[in-house]
This record gives structure tokens, C-alpha cells and sequence, in this order.
């Protein structure tokens, strides 16, 4: 096994990521990177990661209920009809990341979903891979921070008018919701 790999207490290899937190087992073990086409949670994931950005995982992991609480459940009607005034109370929460420019964009990617001709779900799932168009990774080196498709996507989501959606934010994104499969030979997640 690789330092990618890690065996914990319970006996169990994971991604080496996951191993030193339990908040990050927990994650790993339940969430990360199993199939999520539900489009609610495919907007929470895509306004989180864009609050990621420049952070930790773990540091949104973390806030993620106050998050939920703040934003409506990541209702995207509820969150597009949020104002100025929210804005500014929320530039006062400090359950939450208090970045004017990722409070907006969650505003304004909420508006954009509304917007969509099609579903969310549609649109990001129609920028996934083949499953089987790369090999299982066995090393970081073997892990991309961007992808053909995630820059695709990301162009795609701007040109639909989101914001904070990168290709690196769009790969982690990928991976988060089972996009691509980028957990580690020898992982106990791994398909």
C-alpha cells in the first residue's frame, strides 16, 4: 500500500486524507464520492466548494450546518430571494465564512439554477467522465487538480452566469459527488 493509504483503528485502509479526523472519516467514509445527482445538494456541494476555495475542506466540513441553517437548506428559491441585508448580517455570522464576494455568488448561483433551462443535475452530470476513462489512482501524482471536463464544466457554469466555479473548484466538486472515483487503490471506498 501507498502513503495514499492509510489503515486506521478500526481496521479499515482509506485515503490518507481522511485518516487523522474523525469529521474527515465520517465524510469519506459516507459522502465523498458516491454518486449525488440530487440537484439541492449538487448547489450546497457547488456554493461550498466555492467557499473551499483558497481553504481547507475540513474548515467548510466543519461550518457546513451553520451554512445550511444560513443559506435556507440550500433552497435555491429561498436563497435567490436573499437581499442586501442578509448579505450584510451574514458578513457578521462567524458560524460561516464571511467573504462578501462567496456570500454573492451563492445569491447569484441561486438565481442561475432558477434560471437553467434544464436541471442542475442535467447540466453537471453531462460533463462527467467515463467511468473507466483513467485508472484507479495509486499516488497523489496520480490525482489532477484539473481536468478537460472539469474546465469544460466550469466554462459551461460561467457562461450560465455562476461564480466561484473554477476547474479546480469544479474537479473538487467532481470528485465530492461521484463525478470521477478518486479514492485510492487499496481504499476500502474504492468500487
Amino acid at each position: 500500500m501507498s502513503d495514499a493509504v492509510i489503515t486506521g483503528d478500526d481496521g479499515l485502509a482509506r485515503c490518507s486524507w481522511s485518516a487523522n479526523d474523525a469529521d474527515y472519516r465520517r465524510y469519506h467514509d459516507e459522502e465523498w464520492g458516491r454518486e449525488q445527482r440530487d440537484p439541492r445538494a449538487l448547489y450546497e456541494k457547488l456554493c461550498l466548494e466555492g467557499f473551499q476555495a483558497g481553504l481547507s475542506w475540513i474548515t467548510i466540513l466543519r461550518r457546513r450546518p451553520a451554512f445550511r441553517e444560513v443559506f435556507h437548506g440550500f433552497e435555491p428559491a429561498a436563497v435567490a430571494e436573499m437581499t442586501e441585508a442578509d448579505v450584510q448580517t451574514l458578513l457578521h455570522d462567524a458560524r460561516i465564512i464571511r467573504h462578501r464576494g462567496k456570500i454573492e455568488a451563492t445569491i447569484s448561483n441561486a438565481k442561475a439554477v432558477l434560471a437553467l433551462d434544464g436541471s442542475l443535475t442535467d447540466l453537471m452530470w453531462g460533463f462527467a467522465p467515463a467511468r473507466d476513462s483513467r485508472p484507479r489512482p495509486q499516488a497523489w501524482s496520480d490525482v489532477p487538480a484539473v481536468t478537460l471536463e472539469s474546465t469544460a464544466l466550469s466554462k459551461e457554469l460561467r457562461r450560465q452566469g455562476f461564480r466561484f466555479v473554477g476547474p479546480t473548484t469544479m474537479y473538487a466538486l467532481m470528485q465530492a459527488t461521484g463525478m470521477v472515483d478518486d479514492h485510492f487503490e487499496g481504499c476500502f471506498r474504492a468500487a
